[in-house]
């Protein structure tokens, strides 16, 4: 499994009108409805019931909100790069200014919790996350998430 499978390029977004979690969260939604066809608002309940049972915010200004969902048959993502950061009940307390959403098949096991360590390995470099905070530009965003687990591999 690699990134380029999960995310593609059209889901990688520069915000700087997320606000808050829920503001950041129907974001996602919209992404998911727009570049995968699954229903905005299908998206947006599956994750808030998600983050219900405990935040996905994983420290160091990233947040991994993830869900299952019908309708999927394998498992994709999208990235936001926030230029503001919010609050996200993160496990340190810290805003985040990443989040890397996935949406998983309801019946996907093993391949989920694959893309989520895929997902988690990668922005818990310090460097790449460096990297994508100092790009505003969605494709540089896409090349620099997209090359960090191919270096990651070498």
């Amino acid at each position: 499994m690699d990134i380029e499978t999960i995310l593609k390029p059209e889901a990688v977004r520069v915000l700087s009108s997320a606000s808050s979690k829920k503001r950041l969260l129907h974001e996602l939604g919209g992404i998911a409805d727009s570049v995968y066809g699954v229903p905005q608002s299908t998206a947006i309940d599956a994750l808030l019931e998600r983050e219900s049972l405990g935040p996905t915010g994983v420290g160091k200004g990233v947040a991994l909100p993830h869900a299952r969902l019908h309708g999927l048959d394998h498992v994709v993502g999208a990235l936001v790069l926030l230029e503001k950061p919010i609050d996200f009940d993160a496990v340190d307390r810290q805003p985040v200014d990443l989040a890397f959403a996935l949406y998983a098949p309801h019946n996907a096991g093993v391949e989920h919790l694959k893309a989520l360590a895929l997902i988690s390995r990668t922005l818990r470099n310090g460097a790449v996350c460096a990297k994508l905070r100092a790009n505003l530009d969605p494709a540089t965003l896409y090349t620099i998430i997209t090359e960090a687990q191919t270096a990651q591999a070498a």
